[in-house]
């Protein structure tokens, strides 16, 4: 998750002044090209293990101001060097790098200039690269230069990098690792693996998704529910299940729909039965009762409004089955949770994590701290960050930008009453101590505002950094200053004020808050030279990398007097004395299956803490589905998360995943159950992940989460019939047998026929979900092609003419366009190309 700006000054010739419109015409005209030349260099900087190498070509207008000017640009990796006749590189914080013209040189109005630059790891993806490099000038407003906004591709609906040049050449953007087996998912691969996953796929009988533990067709009439139903409940409260009453989508009529609590069921199950003239739903609770009536609405979908009796038992295997959503890096829009609060529902999940506080953003207003959101939910171009952060992340500067912005009080409640009435609980989420970046510099301009007018105890009361702390660091998206001081009296006020705020908002919202994600993950080697700390270090004796977890344990115990449970990510929680922990902690497991994360979610469930499995190379959506560098999504846990990996997850038995799931370099790789789960110990459940550093707009954040969601849940709900029971301490081999492949293919086979179904509602409720381009081959001069989910429509062309359905192999000349559609036929998916 790392990303660098940067920031270049161009010394023009003649030291003359400069008008804004003279800075507007030039950022208007200036052209702006970035190329990725290679992954595999000659060489790399010393004591550098992998680096790539880039190429922005900037071409100046004819016209130039005779003043210095900046161009503030972003690339994923920090910069290692800089190979250029005209331009010096200095790393000034975090993502903030500065270009400076050398002394005694000089640009020149019409010319071109290369910047070649090498940097650390790889640039996999076009997508990487960050839009809206901003052209800047002393005294004049900044202004975006044109060629690098972002744009629309008007088929797909997605967004564009028209100024990143394309990448084609597989070879020079492979890893330079010799043993990385990863190659892209060109047309002719996808065929070959669409065509084994593919083969035994066909039409279902029963559509529901969650999979049901049960769905049987007893004999009888069929019941017509066009002729609109009567519903009764017993037991339930009608209000509790309203948004599941309203997806049925079924107006008010005589046909029976009976709903009662039965005792003896397990949480959140229910039977539902369909026949005798009508409809019967027995649940455990109003959740078990929403369930039964998404599941019906999903099985009317399939069938229409006449349906076949059916006999539904179901429950969920995990009681957590969770969604993360970052707004901090990107905010994305209330209209956008809302409307991933009703798919959660019609998909059985029941947790909503927002990640509301981070290091480029603050997105929730707090009553009394009103500079966490003047300041914190927008990135411009003022880096002396006295009105805003500075402008990371390709974002847009412009304050009205979709990437800035905030939930209001009465926004979150709105959401929290959204998540209630489907029976999903929401957990806040605020990093610290690291990761804490938009909440120091606002309290900073808080700080400056008090003492100005001379209320110094006000300004100091939530300060969240030590003056005299002369300590180095640098993060993980190597900045230097995002981390809290965790000795100093004024963060714990600070953080007891943002606690009781939110707990109020759900308090007025009638939804309680029962968890609360404190984040504690990647801090960076802060406090060793901080004055505060090294009296905490004196008095306790502790060195500096056990401060975090003593503020883990404070702020945990904290909330735990409040009646709320602590939750962060596994690798500062394990840090922490379990002795000193409240007995209710949830812990998310973020560590890879092949590196460590076994080992970390045994360890964690042993301790008796609710663990949640949060693993990157399954439930971390911001991976690209596929290794394809138009593909959208950081790849430093995996190449490629489709959704065929996400439904073939065995959480039940975390090792048993080496039969199918390969490491970081799609090498087939055993793993081992070194700490084995103890008896009585469970995994509690499952949690899908959208980090937004590269997701920019709503869209993109439905296209980043569905379909592979929808595998997701029902991972989460029901058990595979591929798992083998876990027994402590066994090891997995690649492609053990013991993990039935072809149980697997028929389980994926009943999942994509399921798909057309969902697709179709995916259509109606407005979500941009992927299409995988299609898998293709030229064989004996015929087009072969196949989709992801059997039945999905795909168009062919040759030679640029008009789009056609492909039916089945025909005859083609030369190379072939190819898409697939949705099923209501407003998108496509990207264009591919196969040649004979």
């Amino acid at each position: 998750m790392m990303t660098l700006w940067a920031s270049a000054a161009i010394l023009a010739a003649s030291p003359a002044a400069a008008s804004q419109a003279d800075l507007d015409r030039m950022a208007a005209t200036m052209g702006y090209r970035y190329t990725i030349l290679t992954n595999r260099p000659a060489s790399c900087p010393t004591g550098t293990p992998r680096c790539f190498e880039a190429d922005i070509a900037i071409t100046i207008p004819d016209a130039v101001p005779g003043v210095p000017f900046e161009i503030r640009y972003s690339l994923v990796n920090p910069v290692l060097r800089i190979d250029s006749d005209l331009f010096d590189n200095r790393t000034v914080n975090g993502d903030l790098n500065v270009l400076t013209v050398k002394p005694g040189r000089s640009l020149k109005p019409g010319q071109t200039y290369h910047v070649r630059l090498t940097a650390v790891g790889a640039f996999f993806s076009r997508n990487h690269m960050m839009p809206h490099a901003t052209l800047a000038a002393p005294g004049l407003s900044p202004r975006v230069i044109a060629a690098t906004r972002t744009g629309t591709d008007a088929e797909t609906g997605l967004e564009t990098l028209p100024f990143v040049a394309p990448m084609t050449d597989e070879a020079a953007l492979a890893r330079s690792a010799p043993d990385d087996r990863t190659v892209w998912r060109t047309p002719e691969r996808a065929y070959a693996l669409y065509a084994e996953r593919g083969a035994l796929a066909a039409p279902v009988d029963v559509a529901i998704l969650p999979k049901p533990m049960t769905a049987t067709r007893p004999g009888g009439p069929s019941v017509d529910l066009a002729k609109g139903v009567a519903v009764t409940t017993s037991g339930i409260d009608r209000a509790a299940i309203a948004p599941a009453l309203t997806a049925l989508a079924v107006g008010q009529g005589a046909v029976p729909v009976t709903i009662r609590r039965q005792a003896g069921m397990s949480p959140e199950g229910y039977r539902l039965t369909v026949g005798k003239g009508g409809v019967a739903i027995d649940a455990a609770d109003a959740a078990g009762a929403s369930y039964a009536l998404r599941s019906l609405a999903q099985q009317i979908a399939a069938e229409g409004t006449v349906l076949r009796p059916l006999m539904v038992q179901d429950a969920p295997r995990y009681g957590f089955r969770g969604l993360h959503i970052d707004l901090a890096r990107n905010f994305h829009s209330k209209a956008e949770i809302l409307k991933l609060i009703e798919q959660m529902a019609a998909y059985k999940l029941n947790r909503l994590h927002l990640h509301l506080g981070d290091d480029e953003g603050w997105r929730l207003q707090i009553a009394g701290l009103p500079e966490l959101t003047e300041v914190g939910a927008y990135r411009c171009a003022d880096l002396s960050e006295k009105t805003c952060l500075q402008p990371q992340l390709g974002a847009d500067p412009a304050r009205d930008a979709a990437t800035n912005g905030y939930l209001t009080a009465a926004d979150y409640g709105e959401i929290l009453h959204a998540a209630a009435a489907r029976q999903i609980e929401v957990i806040p989420s605020f990093d610290m101590p690291g990761h804490s970046r938009a909440a120091i510099r606002s309290m900073e301009v808080r700080y400056q505002r008090l003492i100005a007018k001379g209320d110094r105890a006000g300004a100091e009361r939530y300060r969240l950094v030590e003056p005299g702390d002369t300590t180095r660091y640098s993060s993980v998206q190597h900045y230097d200053d995002n981390t809290l001081n965790v000795c100093i009296d004024s963060t714990y006020r600070f953080i007891d004020a943002v606690i009781d705020d939110i707990a109020a908002l759900h308090k007025a919202a009638g939804v309680p808050l029962t968890t609360y994600h404190i984040g504690a993950d990647e801090t960076a080697g802060a406090w060793k030279d901080s004055p505060a700390c090294k009296v905490t270090m004196a008095r306790e004796g502790l060195q500096p990398q056990q401060l975090g977890a003593r503020f883990i344990e404070r702020v945990a115990s904290d909330l735990a007097k409040r009646g709320i449970a602590v939750a962060g990510w596994s690798d500062g929680l394990g840090h922490t004395d379990p002795a000193r922990m409240p007995s209710a902690v949830q812990t998310n497991i973020w560590s890879n299956l092949h590196g460590g994360g076994v080992a970390e979610a045994h360890g964690q469930a042993n301790r008796g803490w609710k663990t949640v499995l949060s693993i990157p190379d399954l439930g971390y959506f911001d991976m690209p589905y596929a290794a394809d560098p138009n593909e959208t999504g950081y790849d430093w846990a995996s190449r490629g998360v489709d959704s065929f990996q996400v439904f073939g997850f065995m959480p039940g038995n975390l090792a048993a995943n080496a039969a199918l799931i390969p490491n970081i370099l799609a090498q087939p790789k055993p793993i081992a159950d070194t700490v084995p789960l103890q008896s009585g110990r469970a995994i509690a459940g499952i949690q899908a992940q959208l980090w937004s550093e590269t997701v920019r707009r709503d869209s993109q954040v439905d296209y980043m989460l569905f379909p592979r969601l929808l595998a997701l849940a029902e991972r989460a709900w029901a058990k595979p019939d591929w798992e083998p029971a876990y027994v402590a301490g066994t090891a997995y081999e690649p492609n053990d047998a013991r993990v039935d492949r072809a149980r697997l293919l028929a389980g994926w086979g009943d999942f994509a026929g399921r798909m057309g179904v969902q697709m179709r509602m995916l259509d109606r409720a407005g979500v941009t979900y992927r299409l995988a381009p299609p898998g293709a081959r030229i064989a004996g001069g015929r087009l072969e092609a196949n989709a992801e989910f059997p039945g999905t429509p795909i168009e062919y062309r040759t030679g640029g003419t008009a789009w056609r359905r492909y039916d089945g192999p025909v005859a083609v000349t030369g190379a072939v366009d190819l898409r697939t559609r949705t099923p209501d036929g407003r998108r496509a998916s990207r264009t591919v190309t196969v040649s004979p």
